[in-house]
């Protein structure tokens, strides 16, 4: 059997998780997968490695202990391998690796390898080989300084390829290093050291993370890149920690060193017009070039990138698979065909790692979870961890043998490289590639490692760097001349040194919003995207028209003829038609569909992720339908808005509420504007294992980065007995991660914006207004929990027309002239509280006014309200402020200053009384008889004294 040479390398590498397990059944048959096939469910393209042929099969039976032997040498060839440049692996013998074991002893005894053994030869050739040159061959192979791991995988497709690749390599690969790539590779690591050592030189106290150890990292991307593009790949999006990220900047991604030295002297990297930018520390800098491999064009995004290690991750695997979907969209509207452009041919997402973080951060096991799940592959990703050897050893650091062990949790082969010999690494693009290096100096350059690791770095020291030793090696190849290799680092150093000089008069480019981002189609028009804190941004009518709302809302429950709907959802389809006809009893799921479907007619795709968004966690969404019978899926906004150019996709995702998932939606989030991606949680506080993700990305990306992001967190909030774990979303935590002005501002730029709706309505017009804008900006909805079917929290189709809009401030229809005290208040309360008052009768002392956005907070629009209430200052008002979270939570400490700005400024009484909870180290109490005389003596003291 011959290795199939029309499948490369490289393409194997993005490719293998969806031809041999579709093709197989070797595990998604154990999977319900009727989810699967609604939008967004690409089919995986499968491909079958021909089973071995009889004569094939009747030699593996007639010479099972050969097979047994290269079995073994498949198997544990990497325990015995050369990896470790410094050769501190304590390698034990490995017995398996013995022929005798298997009862094969003589050296001159023949044996044919038919279906044993693929050396790539053709049938007719000769097939008996002696033990000696069938041992040296697989030794060869299997135990070299590139060590396989891959005969765990249950595909036997992915073995035989495997086998039949790596066995039969002299002749079929595609990555044989001639003298022009040799002499590339020496350039690319000659360059790097120059580099380390110029800013050594020039700046001793920086904290560069170098790459001294691991340039073998340049040439093995160089190689990913090149054989991408010349394959057709047009886009790379490539994650990556700090270490070697300026060397891999200015080599490989051309990045101006001036403007590097200009912000290693303490320079801006960016300019940003009418906007706050802060900027972030030289190894988070980012670039996007467009490189050139042979004529084919491919560009590199490098993402920014925080502290937080791996965090990046899943933001890259987003952008990839909302890349992919943009090219198809493009296809599709060209008339093309899109099914030979399957997920993975045209982009790829890249990731490096460190090794103590690939075995150490959780996140790593979550991203790698997505890989093959129906809404969130990308196709497949490339892994190179660049194995330092972190400060910690190895037997402290991880329970497993390698740091790479990990990726065994989605069956995928690893190849284990020594750094040392840049054209190995070269030739080991794959799934996971474990790169082991060193690090010449500890954790930055201002450390001391051999503190914690003094034989490790007696070693280090004492040898070469891998540039020199791979210029001598050519050298004495005949490859390169000395004065060509002199040559190469001189003229790079006076590249720097010229660099250096010209960033004393560097000024940073202005952002620009460029390709994608440079305008969005609102109205039918195409609008030009500006900065959030541009004086022309600006917010357009998020209203729509009464036939397309009601156009909208009845596709929303519609259904293929035939399709079995579960008798249940009769009434959910029955009670939405008939809001619809009346045009009043508007509930939120109702209002949501609306928005969704109105932005889908306007060309815009919406998708939705978290657990069970297809039917609600409180089962009210119902967006997605399963038919009782085949448990076949439908979209009703999809099936019966087949015109509109925008699609509704439904990420039913993973048990995992937080981190992954929100960062996932976050990067295709920072693809293109004209995408509304929305991250529900479960219960708002569920968002809290996603913290680092929140503080790092959605708050900050904008200032740190000018990125731009429509990305909305719908966190369910509210008590309601339901205890500490399930009744907030933490909405404090949110609004101190808020750059909101305590005093009016004009022009202000919020870095996110925080609101707690309390009416349909209210959602309806904040989601359109997420793109009937032209700028992007985060948004943290409080979303409802027990309001979702509340029928006094419903709303009137006229609420949502032309003309009408969210409104900041909601105010109350009690007559100014009656009213003794003022209650100030955001979300559900208003409904318990507007309940008490009618029964208290005091509809007409008492005015509740809503606060419906609190970051920004709305100066005016409150001090338009209030200014009703205080008159000419000589009527005294009670003010008070109502909520029901702790006075340590909620949104308390958010407008207790902010609100006496306000009335200070209408020259009232400013003392605000709090009326709430007191203190707690939880949200609520789980005592559900302490949770109602909480709630009632709340209420109680709001209406005490009147």
């Amino acid at each position: 059997m011959i290795l199939a040479r029309n499948l490369p390398v490289w393409l194997y590498s993005v490719r293998r998780r969806q031809t041999a397990a579709a093709s197989e059944g070797r595990v998604i048959a154990l999977r319900r997968a009727y989810h699967d096939e609604s939008f967004g469910f690409r089919k995986p393209r499968q491909f079958i490695m021909p089973d071995y042929t009889p004569a094939e099969l009747s030699n593996r039976a007639a010479n099972a202990p050969l097979l047994r032997y290269a079995d073994a040498l498949r198997t544990h060839g990497h325990r015995a391998a050369s990896i470790d440049p410094l050769d501190l692996l304590r390698r034990e013998r490995v017995p398996a690796l013995n022929p005798s074991r298997y009862g094969l002893s003589d050296p001159n005894g023949t044996y044919d390898i038919r279906g044993i053994i693929w050396t790539g030869q053709e049938p007719e050739a000769n097939n008996h080989w002696a033990l000696r040159d069938i041992t040296e061959f697989l030794n060869t192979v299997y135990v070299g300084r590139i060590a396989y791991e891959y005969m765990d995988l249950p595909s036997k497709t992915e073995r035989l390829w495997f086998s039949h690749l790596l066995e039969s390599q002299p002749s079929t690969s595609t990555l044989h290093c001639n003298a022009q790539r040799k002499q590339r590779i020496h350039r690319s690591i000659a360059c790097s050291e120059v580099f380390d050592a110029f800013l050594q030189a020039k700046f001793p106290n920086l904290k560069r993370y170098g790459l001294e150890g691991g340039e073998s990292m340049l040439p093995a991307l160089d190689a990913l890149i090149g054989e991408a593009a010349r394959a057709g790949v047009t886009h790379i999006v490539l994650a990556m920690p700090h270490r070697g990220r300026l060397n891999l900047l200015t080599g490989l991604l051309g990045y101006d060193p001036a403007s590097l030295f200009h912000k290693i002297k303490g320079g801006a990297e960016l300019s940003v017009e009418g906007g706050q930018f802060s900027g972030d520390v030289l190894s988070h800098l980012a670039a996007s070039p467009i490189l050139n491999y042979d004529g084919k064009e491919i560009k590199v995004t490098l993402l920014p990138n925080p502290s937080h290690l791996e965090a990046v991750n899943p933001v890259a695997l987003g952008k990839a698979r909302a890349k992919q979907y943009t090219l198809l969209k493009a296809l599709e509207k060209g008339g093309e065909g899109v099914e030979g452009c399957m997920l993975g041919d045209k982009v790829i997402c890249v990731q490096i790692h460190g090794d103590a973080s690939f075995t150490g951060q959780g996140i790593v096991m979550e991203t790698l979870g997505l890989s093959n799940l129906p809404h969130y592959t990308s196709g497949g990703s490339v892994h190179i961890v660049v194995n330092i050897g972190y400060t910690t050893p190895a037997s402290s650091a991880r329970s497993s043998l390698y740091c790479s062990d990990v990726a065994k949790m989605i069956n995928c082969p690893v190849l284990h490289v020594n750094g040392d010999y840049p054209e190995d690494v070269v030739r080991a693009e794959d799934i996971v590639v474990d790169l082991l290096v060193y690090r010449r100096w500890g954790h930055n350059e201002l450390d001391e490692p051999s503190f914690t690791q003094p034989l490790m770095y007696q070693k280090i020291r004492a040898r070469r760097s891998v540039p020199a030793l791979y210029e001598e090696r050519l050298v004495n190849e005949g490859v390169l001349q000395k004065d060509t290799a002199a040559s190469v680092r001189s003229s790079y150093k006076e590249a720097l040194t010229d660099a250096l000089a010209a960033s004393a008069s560097y000024t940073p480019p202005p952002i620009k919003l460029e390709r994608q981002w440079s305008a969005t189609k609102i109205d039918g028009n195409n609008i030009k995207m500006v900065w959030p804190g541009s004086p022309v941004a600006q917010t357009f009518d998020t209203g729509v028209d009464a036939e397309t709302l009601k156009e909208v809302g009845r596709a929303s429950v519609s259904v293929p003829d035939g399709f079995d709907i579960h008798p249940r959802l009769q009434r959910h389809v029955k009670s939405r038609l008939a809001a619809l006809e009346k045009g009043e009893g508007i509930d939120w799921a109702t209002a949501e569909a609306m928005a969704f479907g109105s932005l889908m007619l306007g060309g815009c795709d919406v998708r939705i992720a978290g657990q069970d968004v297809g039917r609600g966690t409180f089962s009210h969404r119902h967006a997605m339908l399963v038919d009782q019978k085949t448990e076949g899926v439908v979209v009703p906004l999809n099936h019966a808005l087949s015109k509109a150019a925008g699609k509704l996709e439904l990420a039913n995702s993973k048990f995992r509420s937080s981190s992954v998932i929100s960062l996932f939606e976050y990067g295709a989030s920072w693809e293109r504007p004209d995408f509304l991606p929305i991250w529900e949680a479960q219960f708002g506080d569920f968002f809290n294992g996603a913290q680092v993700i929140i503080d790092t990305f959605i708050s900050s990306a904008e200032t740190k980065w000018a990125k731009q992001s429509g990305i909305v967190l719908l966190l369910p909030h509210g008590l309601d007995g339901a205890g500490p774990e399930h009744s907030s979303s933490r909405i404090e935590r949110m609004l101190q991660l808020t750059n909101d002005p305590y005093s009016p501002r004009p022009n202000v730029n919020v870095n996110m914006h925080v609101v707690y709706p309390t009416t349909p309505a209210q959602y309806f017009h904040l989601l359109r207004r997420q793109v009937k804008r032209n700028y992007r900006k985060p948004l943290v909805v409080a979303a409802p929990k027990g309001l979702l079917r509340l029928a006094a929290a419903s709303s009137r189709l006229s609420d949502m027309l032309p003309g009408t809009k969210f409104l900041p401030v909601i105010p109350d229809n009690v007559s100014t002239d009656t009213v003794e005290r003022v209650i100030l208040m955001s979300g559900k309360l208003y409904y318990d509280l507007a309940k008490e008052r009618t029964a208290r009768n005091l509809d007409k002392r008492v005015a509740i006014i809503r606060i419906e956005e609190l970051a920004p907070f709305p100066f005016s629009e409150l001090t338009d309200v209030l200014r009703q209430y205080v008159g000419d200052g000589t009527k005294r008002i009670e003010w008070m402020w109502v909520q029901e979270e702790p006075r340590n939570q909620g949104t308390w400490g958010h407008v207790k200053d902010r609100l006496g700005v306000v009335l200070r400024a209408l020259g009232g009484n400013e003392d605000v009384e709090y009326v709430g909870r007191r203190e707690d180290a939880v949200p609520a109490p789980g005592i559900g008889d302490t949770y109602r005389e909480q709630q009632k003596a709340m209420i109680d003291q709001a209406f005490s004294g009147l």
